[in-house]
């Protein structure tokens, strides 16, 4: 008897992404298929405009694709239904964007509270749940500062924080590491590993960090808007 393979917990079939510049059209995917399950982390590399962030773009429901269907464990989404693209954003991914997108007006660690309000926790739960994530990243001693008076690497590790708030099954995080310093960026890989196989999370990390290679079990490399391997990694 041949035994099934689990669900993805994410998966892309056939994705296009095109962007129209005056009159011309620019392909940025062609047809890119993809799958993550739980409890993994995958590298995606590639250089500059290869792709790489448009397509964590669309995986995060952000952006919606051109051609092509993601599917989150097991269901498709619906990219013509703006509504239903915020609930997976919120019951389903964590987002590590490159810019780190902190408000401004909020704390460190209000910033993490706030994330943990919009999937729908709140009061002193909420509160417990941003201590313990301020200080699992190392920021315990910079929570209550605002973003003008962190450091880039301050305010990234603020960033993964937030993305890790609530039970989100989908970590997706845009180069993590650019802002850190090695040791640090060494710690806060270790936690990446730790959170997929611990607590069963699928992480995808685009970089160009050699060192995430180190923590992943698949690399992905993308050129030209099209997947040209995955590599497995003996861990």
């Amino acid at each position: 008897m041949t035994q099934s393979l689990p669900t993805p917990v994410i998966e892309a079939r056939g994705i296009h992404k095109d962007f129209t510049e005056g009159r011309e059209t620019v392909r940025v995917l062609r047809g890119v298929s993809l799958a993550l399950h739980r409890g993994e982390v995958v590298t995606l590399e590639g250089p500059s405009g290869s792709g790489k962030t448009t397509l964590l773009s669309i995986l995060g429901c952000i952006l919606t694709p051109t051609a092509g269907e993601v599917a989150i464990e097991g269901r498709g989404v619906d990219r013509n239904d703006p509504a239903s693209l915020v609930a997976v954003r919120k019951r389903s991914v964590g987002f590590v964007f490159q810019q780190w997108n902190l408000f401004s007006s909020l704390t460190a660690q209000e910033n993490i509270e706030y994330a943990l309000n919009l999937k729908g926790i709140r009061g002193r739960a909420a509160k417990r749940e941003a201590e313990r994530l301020v200080d699992l990243v190392e920021m315990g001693d910079r929570r209550r500062f605002l973003p003008r008076d962190l450091s880039g690497g301050q305010k990234q590790r603020v960033a993964i924080a937030r993305a890790l708030s609530g039970p989100a099954p989908i970590i997706l995080a845009d180069e993590p590491t650019a802002n850190l310093d090695t040791e640090v960026g060494e710690r806060i890989l270790a936690l990446f590993r730790h959170l997929a196989k611990q607590e069963n999370r699928a992480l995808l990390i685009v970089t160009h960090d050699p060192k995430v290679r180190a923590i992943s079990d698949r690399t992905l490399s993308i050129r030209d808007g099209v997947i040209r391997s995955d590599q497995q990694l003996q861990l």
